[in-house]
């Protein structure tokens, strides 16, 4: 019987050897034969880690991600793991380059230097796709691991990065009231087992032929799932229905200019937010507008310390006491000693100032920290920018502003999991987004903070009001949907009723059980694909090695 080479890891070389080792011109061989044997799939990778890219904003082609998830499954399905490794990475570099191209404002070596970290989670993939697919009920293990891969990717390194999750694809789709059942992790996992179901079909079909009546039910069974699992969402209810309500006014300033020096002279964008609070007053005076209960500034509405700025102090004072009601204000504040600022939203009251504030938990690396500082600033001299380190809070944003309970999260803060599901337990009631994205206005990021926010307000049952200096500002009610949202670079104000909420959903009292289960699950399959040596002895109906994909059974 012919026993299938792998021409992939296998190249047959007559150059002599070498008295110490294969000669220089026999590696040059291999290396050549591996390309030719291996440039189809992986430009098939690349091109499918670019449809993921499509699924996010800006461009918002969610079903893209079901098609990427199953281009990825199909292409390590029955391969060796060093084979999985190379097409994860394949697929996660063009995906990565992709999503996060707003990073060039800052540096073409931040951008790739990120996306090449990034991808490394997905070569992983990669990897454990092939390893596990050799196992009975393998869909089932690969979306597994697509929950493994984003977990371990939404904490490692220094905090974790968690842009271009799969859920963070599906915030408007039929995926999306899952998140009020398992937060973002079961909207990733619905979307993954969809995909690899799908893969699994491509596969079925490919050996309907021989198959019989057994691949017939396997494929009705494979059918029947992925249609549970994109559908199910539909059936989950999301409440809306407030205990309470607020009046509120967002008020986007602008900047001067976009990108790196967003700030202009000092006082420019503080004086901007400030002017833009005094003319609605004075619209409020004159009867154009009703009174709010509350005004909400960005992040970095001001850009000097009110605390040890007389004039920044007296500007805000004096825009707030226009407007007569509590106002919550972005602040730049010293840190506890000289070599550290805190990033701060600041409870504002026109008659006694200011008073409860919150500072980010999270700061971003490399953008309000600098980590390994006394090394790298000697090797990275643009990270000089970066004159002193945020000091992370200790606390959640729970404060009390006018008749409102807020939870208030700052700008990358609402990627993370724990720290919007923090501040909905502690007591928020309404979700406040303080962001400034100046910096990379009208480059996709602004649209894809604004899709993570649409996924929070399902995910905890809450109004998310999103206020941010250059845009995008929005009002976004507890089902999801955008009540109104202003452009960007624009000077603009926001006005809504928003209902307040008391009640949790199921996501809140899960809290991360359901990630860290999912993602151990997917490690548990990994392991048992090695101990049944399934790499080795593949199981009859599966491929070996570079076995066309007509001699599969799944």
């Amino acid at each position: 019987m012919a026993v299938p080479v792998d021409v992939e890891s296998t190249a047959v070389d007559p150059t002599p050897q070498g008295p110490t080792g294969p000669a220089r011109p026999v590696r040059w061989t291999r290396l050549r034969a591996r390309v030719r044997a291996g440039w189809r799939r992986s430009a098939l990778a690349a091109g499918a880690g670019l449809l993921l890219a499509a699924a996010f904003p800006p461009y918002d082609l969610w079903p893209l991600s079901i098609l990427a998830v199953a281009a990825l499954s199909l292409l390590t399905f029955g391969r060796t793991v060093r084979q999985g490794l190379w097409t994860g990475f394949a697929f996660g570099l063009p995906f990565f380059l992709w999503l996060l191209v707003w990073i060039r404002v800052i540096g073409s070596d931040a951008w790739i230097g990120l996306s090449l970290a990034e991808a490394l989670f997905v070569t992983a993939l990669g990897g454990a796709l092939a390893l596990t697919s050799r196992l009975r009920g393998w869909p089932l293990w690969a979306a597994c691991l697509w929950v493994t891969q984003e977990w371990a990717r939404d904490r490692l390194p220094l905090g974790g990065f968690p842009w271009g999750r799969l859920a963070f694809a599906n915030t408007a789709s039929p995926y999306t009231p899952l998140a009020a059942l398992g937060g973002a992790p079961l909207v990733t996992f619905a979307v993954a087992l969809t995909g690899t179901l799908v893969a699994s079909l491509v596969l079925l079909a490919v050996r309907a032929r021989a198959g019989g009546p057994r691949t017939a039910v396997r494929a009705t069974a494979a059918v029947l799932c992925a249609a549970v699992a994109a559908t199910g969402g539909m059936l989950v209810p999301v409440p809306t229905k407030g205990d309470d309500s607020v009046k509120v006014a967002l008020v986007q300033g602008n900047v001067p200019r976009p990108g790196m020096d967003f700030l202009g002279r000092p006082m420019q964008v503080l004086d901007n937010h400030a002017a833009a609070t005094e003319q609605l007053a004075a619209q409020i005076k004159a009867g154009q507008v009703p009174r709010p209960d509350v005004v909400i500034w960005p992040e970095n509405s001001s850009d000097l310390d009110p605390y040890s700025d007389p004039l920044a102090y007296q500007r805000i004072d004096q825009a707030v006491r226009s407007i007569g009601v509590p106002t919550l204000v972005g602040a730049l504040v010293d840190g506890p000693d000289a070599q550290h600022v805190q990033n701060e939203g600041i409870v504002w009251d026109p008659a006694t100032g200011p008073g409860a504030h919150y500072t980010k938990q999270h700061p971003v690396p490399f953008g309000e920290y600098v980590p390994f500082r006394s090394v790298l600033m000697k090797v990275i001299t643009r990270l000089q920018r970066v004159a002193r380190d945020f000091y992370p809070g200790k606390g959640t944003g729970v404060m009390q502003l006018g008749p409102a309970r807020i939870g208030d999260v700052i700008c990358f803060e609402v990627a993370y999991d724990e720290i919007v599901r923090d501040t909905v337990n502690d007591g928020g009631r309404v979700l406040v987004v303080q962001t400034n994205n100046a910096t990379y206005a009208r480059s996709g990021q602004p649209d894809q903070q604004l899709a993570m926010s649409r996924l929070r307000a399902v995910e905890h049952g809450r109004a998310v009001l999103i206020a941010a200096t250059s845009g995008i500002s929005a009002v976004i009610r507890p089902d999801g949907s955008i009540e109104s949202r202003t452009q960007e670079l624009t000077a603009a104000e926001l006005s809504a009723t928003v209902p307040l909420r008391d009640g949790k959903t199921l996501a809140d009292r899960l809290g991360a059980a359901p990630e860290w289960t999912v993602a151990v699950i997917g490690l548990l399959a990994c392991g048992a694909a090695v101990l049944l040596g399934r790499r080795r002895s593949p199981a009859p109906g599966t491929p070996a090695a570079g076995e066309p994909l007509s001699k599969v059974a799944p």
